[in-house]
């Protein structure tokens, strides 16, 4: 699987094609203008639509769903495109609230450094380890659900493995991962979310803290995802810009935007 191609479509949404696997991240399709509700106080409006409409994103092999309790990585047209898409592998709670509802078929839920094996005839079999994640600040989990992020591992990788991030601050277990895991690329969840109710407590990963993760992990290719089209995203592509510019190592050098329109 030499030929890998990522496609970015909106917020966290990705389409990776990977030989003949076709694999999409945290699917998000609605139309902007919505506002949605978060829980405990909390909500956004979506600002920007989707690159791609269903109809035009083509069969999709398997879904990478970090989490199911947020619109902006899961949103209406998404979740109705879980059915028709073959395995849909996200979190532990995530996959029995799927399975209960009817959503997906094969639903298959990960809790950190737990994995699974993507097979189909005619295909090399990806690992697909579970990576640990935090959505806010120290013991924010009951309040907003669990997330995790999704490490790709086939045979011939020569520089490591293609890691999505998921919704997630830089925590303690994050540091650990490349005690674990080497990393090739990286779709870097940014945005750092934070909510008028909660002031400056974060929930996703700031820019600054983008660059620490990084210079940890020693990525060869950073690519940003999650860092727009929602009001509660509140840095956005110059914020990260910045924070890459001065950092350390010429992590600059390798961060890549993605086209929001394909050609």
């Amino acid at each position: 699987m030499d030929n890998v191609r990522v496609t970015h479509i909106g917020g966290p949404t990705a389409l990776v094609e990977a030989g003949a696997w076709r694999i999409l991240t945290d699917p998000t399709f609605d139309p902007p203008g919505r506002r949605y509700s978060f829980g405990w106080g909390t909500g956004s409006r979506k600002t920007a639509g989707p690159a791609l409409d269903p109809k035009e994103l083509g069969p999709v092999d398997v879904v990478l769903l970090s989490h199911d309790q947020h619109a902006d990585n899961l949103d209406d047209r998404g979740r109705e495109l879980l059915a028709s898409v073959p395995t849909v592998i996200t979190t532990a709670k995530a996959a029995r609230r799927l399975t209960k509802a009817g959503t997906a078929q094969d639903v298959r839920g990960l809790r950190p450094w737990e994995q699974t094996v993507l097979e189909a005839p005619g295909r090399p079999p990806i690992t697909v380890t579970a990576t640990p994640a935090r959505h806010g600040p120290p013991l924010s989990e009951p309040i907003v659900g669990p997330v995790v992020g999704f490490a790709l591992a086939w045979d011939g990788q020569e520089h490591g493995v293609l890691w999505m991030t998921g919704d997630t601050v830089l925590c303690p277990a994050l540091r650990e991962l490349p005690r674990r895991l080497t990393v090739d690329t990286v779709l870097l969840h940014l945005g750092g979310v934070r909510f008028p109710i909660s002031g400056p407590l974060r929930y996703t990963m700031t820019a600054e803290k983008a660059v620490e993760l990084c210079a940890l992990v020693n990525p060869r290719t950073i690519i940003p995802v999650h860092y727009e089209g929602w009001e509660h995203f509140r840095e956005g592509r110059a914020a990260v810009e910045r924070a890459f510019a001065g950092a350390p190592g010429g992590l600059g050098e390798r961060l890549h935007w993605l086209p929001l329109r394909v050609p």
